[in-house]
């Protein structure tokens, strides 16, 4: 039996306030992604959750690009890379990330590969969001309630509503977002929970492959709250097509090296030219949500110029060294 909004706010306030034994919470989280969570049931653990995170001050206009996970792809961190390039347009940009789950490398480890430090990155999130645009907030620094169920989760072995929960639990409290969904199918209840929340604006992106990004290998389907579904594929944004396995991530340090060369303009492989492509692709969502560029492809050539221009590389360095 599904909850209605005020009900699941309710019992994920009990789960995470630890006023629920550990049996009832793996059956209550299996049950609901056995039959899939509802609009009302995820709105209602987003701001249980909300309400128990710690959270950090953003200059107005900051946006978080990030994904649920899940899908499974093992793909290059297409979501770091955004990030860096939005910022780089001087769009700020709070990105909310983790250690991998389901792939071998996820926002943390390949930007601690890349040379940034964690531990002093949560330090100075406010201060590098207000001097250079950008701020890594690593979830379990932020999110100290979820770290009693870490064992369950663990124990459950598959995706639960928390998975779905965390994109919009941003410690910024961004109002403007792009989030990549792993189940296009499940997009419209994933919009129908953000709709029940406070958002400037929003768009949820899935490619068909599965994808938790928009692809740059075929058709995705993308909802901006408000707005009926569409569909979008890369030559709608003037760029070609890759095949999926251009994209294939390998561990932190292969998936940095990566993004390296994707920062310096250096595109020796297919792998590099469809890195930067799909970097591209995501980033003009992420600056249409920011309301910065009018359309794809204002936004692929923006994004672009961040790159080439060297603005991005920058950024990147100084980030590492704050």
């Amino acid at each position: 039996m599904s909850l209605s909004l005020k009900e699941s706010e309710a019992l994920f306030g009990r789960m995470l306030d630890g006023d629920m034994g550990d049996a009832e919470i793996k059956a209550t989280l299996i049950e609901m992604a056995e039959r899939d969570e509802t609009s009302e049931e995820i709105a209602g653990a987003i701001r249980a959750m909300r309400a128990r995170m710690v959270r950090v001050s953003a200059p107005e206009g900051a946006i978080d690009v990030c994904g649920t996970g899940g899908d499974g792809a093992h793909s290059l961190n297409v979501s770091t890379a955004v990030a860096i390039v939005v910022a780089a347009c001087e769009v700020p940009v709070a990105k909310h990330g983790n250690r991998a789950a389901s792939s071998k490398a996820g926002g943390a480890d390949t930007l601690e590969a890349l040379g940034l430090n964690l531990d002093r990155a949560a330090e100075t999130a406010e201060q590098t969001l207000a001097d250079l645009g950008i701020a890594f907030l690593f979830a379990q620094k932020y999110h100290p309630a979820l770290g009693r169920l870490a064992p369950i989760r663990r124990e459950i072995g598959r995706r639960t509503i928390f998975n779905l929960c965390g994109p919009a639990c941003n410690p910024a409290g961004v109002t403007r977002q792009l989030i990549g969904v792993a189940r296009p199918d499940f997009m419209p209840v994933y919009a129908g929970a953000l709709e029940l929340l406070v958002y400037d604006d929003a768009m949820l992106v899935a490619g068909d492959e599965p994808l938790d990004e928009l692809s740059i290998s075929g058709p995705s389907s993308f909802i901006r709250l408000g707005q009926p579904p569409e569909r979008i594929a890369p030559e709608d944004a003037g760029l070609p097509r890759h095949p999926p396995e251009a994209l294939k991530g390998g561990d932190a340090h292969y998936n940095a090296d990566a993004l390296r060369r994707l920062l310096s303009g250096t595109l020796y492989t297919e792998q590099d030219r469809a890195y930067r492509d799909a970097t591209l692709f995501n980033a003009a969502a992420a600056l249409i949500v920011a309301g910065h560029s009018k359309n794809w492809r204002d936004g692929v050539e923006e994004a672009g110029e961040a790159i080439d221009k060297g603005l991005a590389k920058a950024l990147l360095e100084c980030w590492v060294r704050f």
